[in-house]
C-alpha cells in the first residue's frame, strides 16, 4: 500500500499475542515504515470460526496504547532502553459514539487519550446526530481526529442481520425500507454509503469505510461521495482528512 502512495492504518489486537509478541510486531511495523497503529482489545474468540482457540488478552486496548507510548519514548514494557532507539508510531484507538452510557463513553475516550491515543476510528455509525453530539462535546475539545465508521449495506436482509447480531448497532427503518424498495439494492447501498460519507465530512476528520467482501466497490462509493483520488499524497492521519479502508 505504501509503495502505491497509500498510508495504511495497521490494526493490532491484544487477543492473540502476549506483550513479547506485541512488542515484536510493533517494532517490526516501525522498521518497515508503517507508523499508524490502531490499538484494539480484539473481538472474543468465540465470535469467529475458531471458537475453541485459546485467547491471550494480556494487554487490552488501553495498556496496548501505553505500550506504544513507551516504545515511542525509547523504552520497552519493562522500561528497558531500546537498542535502536525510540519508535515513531502514531497510536489510534476505537470508539463507539452510540453506546448508551454517555459517561462511560466520555470516560473511556479520555482514558485512551491519556494512554497515548492520537486518533480514533469509530464503530459503524447509523445515528449521525449522536456522532455530532460526540464530536462537539467529547472529541473536539481534545483535538483528536475521528474517522467515522461507514458500512456498505448490500440489501435489506443484510441490514436486518446486522441489527439482529451486531451489538450496539441499530440501522434505521428508513434505510432498511430504501434497500427493500430499491430495484437494485446493492446500488442503493452504495448510494447510502456515499451519502453517509458526505455527512461524516461535515462532522469529523475522515471515514473508516467497511465494504466487507465487496472492497471492489469502495472506489464507486468514494466517487459518488465526491472524494478525489489520493494520487501520490503521503499525508499522515493527524494532518489531513482521510479515508481508511478495511476488510
Amino acid at each position: 500500500m505504501q509503495q502505491n502512495g497509500v498510508e495504511p492504518v495497521c490494526q493490532v489486537t491484544g487477543r492473540d499475542r502476549n506483550r513479547i509478541a506485541l512488542q515484536a510486531d510493533l517494532l517490526g511495523a516501525h522498521a518497515l515504515g508503517i507508523h499508524n497503529i490502531l490499538a484494539l482489545t480484539g473481538d472474543p474468540v468465540k465470535a469467529g470460526d475458531n471458537g475453541d482457540a485459546k485467547a491471550v488478552f494480556e494487554l487490552e486496548s488501553v495498556r496496548l496504547l501505553q505500550l506504544i507510548t513507551k516504545l515511542n519514548r525509547g523504552l520497552d514494557w519493562n522500561d528497558q532502553p531500546l537498542v535502536d532507539g525510540a519508535t515513531d508510531l502514531l497510536a489510534g484507538a476505537a470508539v463507539d459514539p452510540q453506546i448508551k452510557s454517555w459517561s462511560s463513553l466520555k470516560s473511556r475516550f479520555e482514558r485512551k487519550v491519556d494512554a497515548g491515543a492520537e486518533f480514533f476510528q469509530s464503530q459503524m455509525i447509523t445515528d449521525f446526530d449522536r456522532l455530532d453530539q460526540f464530536m462537539t462535546q467529547v472529541a473536539n475539545p481534545w483535538g483528536k481526529p475521528v474517522l467515522a465508521g461507514i458500512f456498505l449495506l448490500k440489501s435489506a436482509k443484510n441490514a436486518a442481520f446486522i441489527n439482529r447480531y451486531v451489538p450496539g448497532v441499530e440501522i434505521p427503518q428508513a434505510i432498511i425500507d430504501r434497500l427493500e424498495q430499491a430495484a437494485d439494492p446493492l446500488a442503493e447501498g452504495i448510494a447510502i454509503a456515499a451519502e453517509q460519507v458526505q455527512i461524516a465530512q461535515q462532522l469529523c476528520q475522515g471515514v473508516h469505510l467497511m465494504a466487507v467482501k465487496r472492497e471492489d466497490l469502495i472506489p464507486e462509493i468514494l466517487n459518488q461521495a465526491g472524494i478525489p483520488a489520493l494520487a501520490s499524497q503521503h499525508s499522515r492521519v493527524e494532518t489531513s482528512p482521510s479515508v481508511a479502508l478495511t476488510a
